[in-house]
This record gives structure tokens, C-alpha cells and sequence, in this order.
């Protein structure tokens, strides 16, 4: 066996592990945090509670009496609250509870009013979706946004060089356009600009001139999303993309038509990296269901690289109420597109190999953090509001299951019976563990 050759591929599946497992805590242990703080807002004592499952490696018991603990099999957590017959709360444990006061009964998941109940339930998913805009917030506080009037920030690496633009020029035309938004320049994108060359009017230091840059929107990899053909094929963040099948690129756009006429069949690419000499490399574009901004999806030959403008716009500070706003707006975008892509899967319109399960989940972990740590927040931040909307499901084991059963009480004035709580918990086990094989399957048979 070449051990040295195994090297790499060991090291990947251990970046990839490691960084699914911290992933997956982060957004855990505020899930669980979620039920357990609002229980004790409620007067419901939590007994345990557990990042991981399995033996302890750690554990503390705080003044509250409540069991802090680390366990040994990293890929989930629980709260036990006092009375639970297990750490799914699906039922009493008679024993324990017989044995309670009147008063001590108001502290368990079993005996505290349906309120405190239902509170406690719903608190892990909505803790998710807090944890999903507290993340977008920040980060968008961090970024800043792009200056209202087109301002260069920096000029990217391109293989011709800046031209005569500079960082701090303030774009007035282009092409002999004039543009006065980035809305106005994005309309430029695809109605011109593909010669080698584009003359640029700026104002610099107080005077207006005219300089000769680069295309404006080159065929460069701003973004490679994980998982896709540029991504698997070693696609860097950078690259540009000078020629496919022979023939030149000048602009993303000319890109973008080559991947779609392709239709699917390999492309030999040739490739500028920044520092290196120029790369060849052969990728097949891949169909992909692609969200549209009014929802619904676009099918579409994609490779998996996102572009942008030859020159990082220069950026302002964002106020923490526009940030928190479209951190909200990111948020519901992202639990919308997931409920359209499942009703999309469900009526057949698009295709299942789109629901992915543990290890394609841990591949774009890995994927993600490769790229960088912001990458890598943001992709916490959007498996956060999945694992809150599908918490939320009717199904019972979930989450919203519970909350059903809560409405079924609240309607009727009665809890369901043991038995049928019971034949609902073993098909909601069925169906979960149907799901997870699902989209295991997925992860190995699907591109």
C-alpha cells in the first residue's frame, strides 16, 4: 500500500469529519439550549444535558442541579428533563414520577401546564432560526455593503493587469455609458463589454479622465460552491477561466453560454491562477436546481462558479438595523427555497438526488471551511435554518411533532392516549430513519 499516497485522502476525510462534527454542535448545542432555557423560564428542571450521546468523556452538575455533559458520539445532544422516560421526552417515567409531590409534578415535561409545555418544545427550533439571523447579522456587519455610487475597493488579479483603474476610482461611464448606480452596471454586464479592452470614464482626486481596464465582468471565480464540478475538479477561488475547448473567454457571460451549450459534456479548460503557471483542467458541467429569487427552481448545466466584477467594490459600514433586516430576509429566503425544493422533490419536478443526507452534508462542511473561515460561519448559519425547519415538521420524534400533539390537547382538552403515543412515536422513528437512508442513498449514488 503507498502510504504517502493515502496521506491526502486520509487528511480530507479528517478535515471533512472535523469540521461536519463542529458544524454540527454549534448548531446542537443552541437547539438544545433553546429547549432547556426556556424550560427553566417555565419551571421545568432539566436533569441532563448532553452535547453528544453515548458514554461520558465530561460532565459538571451545576447549582441548578442540572448534569452538563460531553459524550462520546458527537452527532447530536438532548435535554432530559426531570421525569422523562428517555432523552426524547416521548413519555413519563411512571416510577419517577409517582413518586413526586403535587409540587414537584409542575417541574417535570409531564405535569407543567401545556404553556410551558409548548414553549419549551417549539424554543429549539426558534433558537435555530435566532442563531441563523445573529450570524448573518454579524457577518454583514463585518463585510459592510457596497458604496452607492460604483467605487473601486481594490482591483482583482486578472491576467492583464488592473490597466489604468485604480482603487478609489469612482466609475461615472463605461464603455462611454454613463452609470451612476451598480444597478446601472450590472445592466452593462450583458449588453456589451466583451472586447479584451473596455474604456472606463473615472473621477480620481477631483478630476474626471479616461483610463482603459479590463472586461467588467471577467470569467474569474469570485466563489466555487462545494460539491460542484469546479469545485471537485480543483477550481480555486481566483481563477479565470481564459479558454474552453480552444476558444478564448473574455467574460463570465461567455462562460456561462459555453457551460450551456455544452450540455453536459466535458470541457477542457484552460485556467490563469494567480502565482502559477496556466492549468488545464477537464470538468463535466452537472444539472442543478437552481432557486429562483421568486421562488420556485431553474434547471440549468452549471460548474459550480459564482463571478463578480473585475474589481472588489469599495465598501461602507452597514447600520445594525439595515444589517439585522436582511439577516432576517436571508433567513426566511433560505427556509422558503428549502420548503419549495421539498414540495419540488415530492410533485417530481425536480430531482431527489437534491435532498442529501449525513455524508453529503459533511462533504459541503468540509467543502466550506476549505474556502475560508466566513464560508464556513455562513454555511453554519444555513444548516442552522434547515435543521429549525425541519425540526419543525409534523412528524412525530420531531419537534413539531410534539407541538401536534400539544394542539391535539389544547383542542380537546386531553392529552393522546399512551398507545397511540406510542404507535406515533414508531412511525415517526420509521420515518425519520426512512429519510436518513434516503438521503444516504443519495449521497452515495447521486453526481
Amino acid at each position: 500500500m503507498d502510504l504517502l499516497g493515502f496521506l491526502p485522502v486520509f487528511g480530507n476525510v479528517l478535515w471533512t469529519a472535523l469540521a461536519f462534527v463542529v458544524a454540527l454542535s454549534v448548531i446542537v448545542a443552541i437547539h438544545e439550549y433553546g429547549h432547556y432555557i426556556v424550560g427553566r423560564w417555565s419551571g421545568i428542571h432539566a436533569e441532563v444535558f448532553s452535547l453528544g450521546f453515548g458514554p461520558r468523556l465530561w460532565s459538571r452538575v451545576d447549582r441548578r442541579g442540572t448534569r452538563w455533559q460531553i459524550a462520546a458520539l458527537p452527532f447530536g445532544g438532548y435535554v432530559k428533563f426531570l421525569g422523562d422516560a428517555n432523552a426524547a421526552s416521548a413519555g413519563a417515567d411512571d416510577a419517577t414520577m409517582a413518586r413526586l409531590s403535587p409540587d414537584e409534578r409542575r417541574h417535570t415535561m409531564h405535569g407543567a401546564p401545556l404553556w410551558a409545555r409548548a414553549a419549551t418544545v417549539a424554543a429549539g427550533p426558534v433558537f435555530n432560526f435566532i442563531l441563523s439571523v445573529l450570524v448573518f447579522t454579524g457577518l454583514f456587519l463585518w463585510q459592510g455593503t457596497a458604496t452607492e455610487t460604483p467605487t473601486v475597493g481594490e482591483m482583482r488579479a486578472l491576467p492583464g493587469g488592473p490597466g489604468g483603474l485604480q482603487a478609489g476610482d469612482q466609475i461615472v461611464a463605461v464603455g462611454g455609458v454613463p452609470v451612476a448606480t451598480y444597478e446601472e452596471l450590472v445592466d452593462l454586464i450583458d449588453d456589451q463589454l466583451s472586447a479584451p479592452g473596455v474604456e472606463y470614464r473615472v473621477r480620481r482626486d477631483g478630476a474626471e479622465l479616461t483610463v482603459e481596464g479590463p472586461v467588467l465582468y471577467p470569467a474569474r471565480a469570485e466563489s466555487i460552491t462545494p460539491g460542484s464540478a469546479g469545485f471537485d475538479a480543483g477550481l480555486q477561488t481566483g481563477d479565470v477561466i481564459t479558454a474552453a475547448d480552444g476558444v478564448t473567454l473574455n467574460t463570465f457571460g461567455d462562460l456561462q453560454k459555453t457551460v450551456k451549450a455544452a450540455e453536459g459534456r466535458p470541457l477542457k479548460l484552460d485556467v490563469w491562477r494567480p502565482g502559477s503557471a496556466s492549468l488545464r483542467m477537464d470538468l463535466a458541467p452537472r444539472v442543478t436546481d437552481v432557486p429562483k429569487a421568486d421562488g420556485g427552481f431553474e434547471t440549468r448545466y452549471l460548474i459550480g462558479l459564482t463571478g463578480d466584477f473585475s474589481f472588489a467594490p469599495a465598501t461602507e459600514a452597514v447600520g445594525p438595523v439595515d444589517a439585522l433586516t436582511a439577516a432576517a430576509a436571508q433567513t426566511w429566503f433560505i427556509a422558503r427555497s428549502s420548503l419549495s425544493g421539498i414540495g419540488h422533490i415530492i410533485t417530481g419536478a425536480i430531482s431527489t438526488c437534491n435532498l442529501r443526507g449525513p455524508l453529503g452534508i459533511a462533504e459541503t462542511s468540509g467543502a466550506a471551511a476549505s474556502t475560508g473561515l466566513a464560508d464556513f460561519i455562513w454555511f453554519i448559519a444555513v444548516l442552522s435554518t434547515a435543521v429549525g425547519l425541519l425540526n419543525l415538521f409534523p412528524i412525530p420524534m420531531l419537534d413539531g411533532g410534539h407541538l401536534v400533539f400539544h394542539a391535539w390537547e389544547w383542542g380537546t382538552g386531553r392529552p393522546p392516549s399512551d398507545r397511540v403515543l406510542n404507535v406515533a412515536m414508531s412511525i415517526g422513528l420509521a420515518l425519520v430513519l426512512g429519510l436518513m437512508v434516503f438521503g444516504l442513498t443519495n449521497d452515495v449514488f447521486c453526481p
